[in-house]
């Protein structure tokens, strides 16, 4: 049976998740993974999965949107609002600090020591997810040869992911009988141990407990209350600096480039610094690869690296505000219309996507995707491995290929935890560095 959490139990592990997801999304992907899933039991893999493939099809951040599925799952409305609140939250307040330094000081030398032991270990983690990933999902040969075929067209041909994942759900929308994959997720042995999930919850929120017909209400109220909130802080800044200034300009522009996320931060941050560089002078070319190595530094979605420009945006133009108060407002307002959004798609769409598990078809459609998913995640992790061990016209790094080896042994052999191991890296990395 599912060890299903008290709300306070599940709110340490997302503060916790928040200060230790490091490594993009493959790393927070895998230590989702590894604790949601292996190591606590809180959810089942096909639950986990059927949420990872949905939050992969959405723009934005899909680790934490997967973060907020996740928590919905457990605890609903309140559950996602932490869930997705606390993965963000940590990031925000230290990207904070660093951006205020890096104004203040310039870049500090042993933040990139810490990172570069830090980044062999997330190698080690999200290998050892991948394992476990692929042992369970990938449970027939036309599995690994979706999986297979996904790895070679988003590494070696440069597809995009969003077309391999829609790609696959078509082909398991329609060859699903043939190939097996039709057997509905809630007629699993193993997901009807996971009574919680499956059953409605009678409380006076949550969409299972209305009647079907009146589904359409909660989906109006999420999207009217969730497009108030998303503008209203866009338009107060707009009425109060004017809405040529740097910060309303801020405002819009993020929320539009939130809208054109899809295939993760490395997809959007071409555009991103091409406006913020080139038309609005938000920031310099030099600056804008100093803020994605703060970003890559702290824990959260690498997108936070827009928090940075944001930052950067109000402190080179303030208007008749104080720097530091016009680029906290900045760096405020752009993390806001960058990550309220995911909360919209994701309280919007999980309830039907969780009565899609019953269906058939639907869920032989999912069933592709989440071997396409391990495919492209694959691709993520052998895409970090890469520029972290052989980098482009430099030797092997040697340290980081001992860091990730031993760390990987210890993860596997050891049953050393996640924290263990992101610690003794980002030491590690500090003492070799500086010392």
């Amino acid at each position: 049976m599912a060890a299903v959490p008290t709300f306070r139990e599940a709110l340490r592990f997302w503060l916790k998740l928040g200060f230790i997801s490091f490594g993009g999304p493959a790393g927070q992907i895998a230590i989702m993974q590894a604790e949601l899933v292996d190591r606590k039991k809180w959810i089942d893999q096909e639950h986990f999965l059927h949420a990872l493939n949905y939050c992969m099809l959405l723009p934005g951040p899909e680790a934490q949107q997967l973060a907020i599925y996740c928590g919905w799952l457990l605890h609903r409305t309140r559950g996602g609002l932490a869930a997705g609140v606390l993965f963000v939250l940590p990031s925000a307040v230290i990207l904070w600090v660093l951006s205020l330094v890096y104004v203040s000081y310039g870049a500090l030398p042993w933040i990139a020591a810490i990172f570069y032991g830090l980044k062999p270990a997330v190698i080690a983690i999200v290998a050892a997810a991948m394992l476990r990933i692929g042992k369970k999902s990938l449970k027939t040969p036309m599995h690994w040869a979706v999986s297979a075929v996904a790895f070679g067209m988003i590494f070696f041909l440069h597809a995009p992911f969003p077309a391999i994942v829609f790609g696959s759900g078509v082909l398991g929308f329609f060859g699903g009988k043939l190939f097996g994959w039709s057997k509905p997720v809630g007629a699993s042995t193993e997901a009807s141990a996971f009574a919680p999930f499956d059953k409605p919850r009678a409380t006076a929120d949550e969409t299972e407990a209305k009647p079907r017909r009146a589904a359409w209400l909660y989906s109006l109220r999420v999207v009217v209350v969730g497009g108030l909130l998303w503008f209203a802080p866009v338009v107060v800044v707009g009425l109060w600096q004017g809405w040529d200034s740097a910060l309303a300009r801020e405002g819009f522009f993020f929320s539009k480039a939130a809208m054109v996320t899809i295939g993760g931060a490395y997809a959007v941050l071409p555009y991103v610094a091409q406006q913020a560089v080139v038309k609005f002078s938000w920031l310099s070319a030099p600056q804008m690869l100093d803020g994605l190595g703060l970003a890559e530094t702290t824990p959260g979605p690498l997108i936070m690296v827009l928090q940075f420009v944001g930052f950067l945006g109000g402190w080179n133009h303030p208007g008749a505000l104080p720097p530091l108060v016009a680029a906290t407002l900045g760096a405020a307002l752009t993390t806001w219309v960058t990550f309220v959004p995911c909360f919209i798609w994701i309280f919007l769409g999980a309830p039907h996507i969780e009565r899609m598990r019953r269906h058939p078809r639907l869920n032989a459609a999912l069933t592709a995707v989440t071997a396409a998913v391990v495919g492209v995640i694959l691709n993520l992790a052998v895409w970090f491995a890469g520029h972290v061990i052989f980098p482009k016209h430099e030797p092997v790094d040697w340290f980081a290929l001992s860091v990730a080896l031993v760390a990987f042994l210890a993860m596997q052999r050891f049953k050393v935890g996640i924290i263990p191991v992101v610690f003794a890296g980002g030491a590690l990395g500090c003492v070799w560095q500086l010392l």
